[in-house]
């Protein structure tokens, strides 16, 4: 019953950043476009596929085991394609903040920002290939003894993923050179507030569930 309850305070905070997202982006930033010849619009297909994209889906997904009905094989399966779904979308945004680099001439990977996001962008990619390996090929044995590993490695990158959300939000908002009392300063904040509160629901979800 606690799992249930953080669950949805879990997807409630999801929606509210993505709403806050799409706010900002459509109403402040001038869109969202992958091929527009206009820099920031292609640049805004960053922040939101890395967030609704990557981010909430890969939430979803550690939420599948918790919230999708079916045997322990079909919420397995979910939660490896919506893994693997936030991993398609997950390269189209990295693409997009490349392309805007290129666009602008601004060099590439030199921020906190984008170490911590392309670091933990690799590492997922290596966990779910890990994973796939084992659910196809391993015994039950090793997966039992793997799975620790591997749920432990899959919310401590879940944490990294909102580090990096949470440290490009705040790139961004000194970039613009916001002020502290500008409408859209505050939205940014909001918008990172509600991208911390889904994370930290999300692995509350896990843990009372484990515990339940």
């Amino acid at each position: 019953m606690r799992s249930y309850s953080t669950s949805i305070l879990a997807h409630l905070f999801g929606i509210i950043a993505i709403i806050f997202m799409l706010v900002w982006l459509l109403h402040y930033r001038e869109g969202i476009e992958y091929d527009s010849d206009f820099p920031p619009r292609v640049f805004n297909v960053h922040p939101f596929l890395m967030f609704f994209g990557f981010i909430f889906l890969v939430g979803q997904a550690i939420l599948a085991y918790h919230t999708v009905p079916g045997t322990h094989e079909t919420q397995k399966v979910i939660h490896m394609t919506l893994h693997f779904i936030a991993i398609i979308l997950g390269i189209v945004g990295i693409c997009a903040a490349f392309k805007y680099h290129d666009m602008v001439d601004m060099a590439d990977v030199y921020s906190l920002h984008s170490w911590i996001g392309i670091g933990t962008f690799c590492l997922f990619g290596l966990q779910w290939l890990f994973g796939l390996t084992f659910m196809i090929q391993g015994s039950r044995q090793s997966r039992a003894a793997l799975a620790p590993w591997h749920i432990a490695g899959g919310r401590a990158l879940f944490y990294m993923a909102i580090c990096a959300a949470l440290t490009g939000l705040m790139e961004r908002y000194t970039f613009l050179k916001l002020l502290p009392h500008q409408r859209e300063s505050r939205l940014i904040n909001l918008t990172g507030l509600a991208i911390l509160l889904f994370g930290v629901f999300v692995d509350m979800t896990v843990t009372l569930a484990h515990f339940g």
